[in-house]
């Protein structure tokens, strides 16, 4: 088992990446990183309180979209679904968005190119950077994907 798989074992983060993530979230908070690497805060559907996730962005043709790597069953994904899609990012600076999920017809495009920009999500999406775009279609299902909604767009 690779060490990036034995982080987010059972697609969900061990104590070690949890610990990681924090860190790393709080580094694309601030700006030290890449302008695609970006911290997600959404409200903990449970305990009310902000939850921070360090994420990688995609962009195409314009638009921002944020993949759940893990599928369909991460913490973060069931938060953005209780508070309807309302976020904020940050990345050096702080920005109030919605989340839009997209429907799994229109996932693969976003998942192929969010593959080539996260290298480390190779160990959990079942689908090789350069396949044809049908091996994505067939995995899309499994991978949440949520277009990115400005304040000012709404």
């Amino acid at each position: 088992m690779s060490l990036k798989r034995w982080f987010y074992r059972g697609g969900r983060p061990n104590r070690v990446a949890r610990l990681l993530d924090r860190a790393t979230a709080g580094l694309y908070a601030r700006g030290v990183a890449p302008n695609y690497l970006v911290m997600l805060q959404v409200r903990g559907r449970r305990s009310g309180k902000p939850v921070a996730v360090p994420l990688v962005m995609t962009v195409i043709d314009g638009e921002r979209y944020l993949v759940s790597m893990l599928g369909e069953g991460t913490n973060w994904v069931r938060n953005v679904r209780a508070a309807a899609g309302e976020v904020t990012i940050r990345h050096g600076r702080r920005e109030r968005v919605r989340l839009e999920e997209v429907a799994p017809q229109g996932r693969a495009p976003v998942l192929k190119e969010y593959l080539r920009r996260a290298p480390n999500a190779r160990a959990h999406l079942p689908v090789a950077e350069d396949a044809p775009l049908a091996e994505f279609e067939r995995v899309a299902s499994r991978f949440p994907v949520f277009r990115v909604v400005s304040a000012e767009r709404l």
